[in-house]
């Protein structure tokens, strides 16, 4: 059976949590897979969990590296990965049982689109449905409401040059590898149904989130892709064209871009800038 689609599980201290996603991946409808674990300098016992899994469905494959953090195992297991499409699925996490049937066919259907996503169901500490939405540029700049539990093209990987290792902070790696794809202007696909399962602990990644973290990960991103935010939202401000001529080498500047930004939505200025006269 070929191998059309690569599941990337990223495993760290996922002892208690590694089997149910292992079975979500099991007893999915779509038979043309692989799922690439990358253990990633984990402490715990995950290890022979993986094994078992190894022994029990040769798609299964096992890795083990020195902690990276999520951003470079993801890109340690897309890699190896053999197939056209990737998911990534974290090691707390379920797949459900038709979302990559489900993807597939939509793939097949548009050769343009690029990525598709879907809702999720909360488990764990936290119950309910996680509803996204159509896929929206103005949302996706300010925060990021697109998990990384998505398929994408894995040719779009590698023209961004995969997940961002650099960030100041682990944790919003998927973020910018939206932004980078919509940079590109690739096509997303929202799926209206419930595509996994969302593990919520008080030991997720998210939940060490402090304001710091964000604000040092947003603005990594924002001064990143400083001309995607410029383009943009000199756009949606409809500002006077004699102001984006006059202005425009400044604009250009990755402090004036910061500014403008948390001007627009924030409603704080970091910096004095000539806009202040305006």
């Amino acid at each position: 059976m070929s191998t059309k689609l690569s599941i990337i599980i990223p495993c760290y201290n996922s002892e208690s949590t590694l089997e149910t996603t292992l079975k979500s991946v099991l007893n999915q409808e779509f038979q043309e897979w692989e799922a690439i674990m990358v253990n990633d300098g984990s402490p715990d016992n995950l290890e022979a969990i993986a094994l078992k899994y190894v022994e029990k469905d040769t798609r299964f494959t096992y890795f083990k590296k020195e902690n990276g953090g999520l951003g470079s195992a993801r890109n340690y297991g897309i890699k190896k990965a053999k197939g056209e499409f990737i998911l990534p699925l974290d090691s707390d996490n379920q797949v459900t049982e038709n979302f990559a049937i489900d993807a597939m066919s939509i793939f097949d259907k548009d050769q343009n689109i690029g990525v598709v996503y879907g809702n999720a169901e909360f488990y764990g500490e936290k119950t309910g449905l996680w509803k996204v939405d159509e896929f929206s540029l103005d949302k996706m700049l300010v925060h990021n409401y697109i998990d990384a539990c998505a398929i994408f093209k894995k040719s779009l990987w590698q023209k961004v040059g995969g997940y961002d290792e650099n960030m100041p902070y682990q944790g919003h790696e998927d973020w910018e590898f939206w932004v980078s794809l919509a940079e590109l202007k690739v096509k997303f696909y929202y799926l209206d149904k419930i595509t996994f399962k969302y593990y919520v602990s008080s030991t997720s990644m998210s939940k060490s989130f402090t304001d710091e973290v964000i604000l040092l990960n947003q603005d990594y991103i924002v001064k990143k892709h400083s001309r995607l935010f410029y383009d943009h939202y000199c756009q949606v401000l409809d500002y006077p064209a004699v102001l984006k001529r006059n202005y425009s080498n400044k604009l250009k500047s990755k402090k004036v871009i910061v500014d403008l930004f948390c001007k627009t939505f924030f409603k704080f200025s970091l910096f004095k800038t000539e806009f202040d006269n305006f």
